[in-house]
Order: C-alpha cells, then sequence, then structure tokens
C-alpha cells in the first residue's frame, strides 16, 4: 500500500509534466507545418551537395 501512495503522485505528476510540455510546444509553434518535413525529405539537394564538395 505504501509503494501506492508513492507511484501514483509520481505518475500524475508525470502526466501533469507531459501536458504542460505539449501545451508549450503548442503555443511555441512546433506544430505549425506539418506536411513541411514531409516534403522536404522529397526535394533533391544533389545541387547543394555537388558545390559544397567544391
Amino acid at each position: 500500500m505504501s509503494g501506492l501512495a508513492i507511484l501514483i503522485p509520481i505518475a500524475l505528476g508525470m502526466g501533469v509534466f507531459g501536458l504542460a510540455m505539449f501545451f508549450w510546444a503548442m503555443r511555441d509553434g512546433q506544430f505549425e507545418d506539418l506536411d513541411g518535413a514531409a516534403h522536404r525529405i522529397l526535394i533533391d539537394d544533389e545541387d547543394e551537395s555537388e558545390e559544397s564538395a567544391k
């Protein structure tokens, strides 16, 4: 029983911390451009890599 008295507040604290970090990321704009990263992986960077190799 004493183990639950320790583990339940820790679990609730971790949940509140995770929720706070999620709202911080939303406010900071981390989820503004979800499609941008998906499209960036398809862009061909051969021209840039050739210029940097010179």
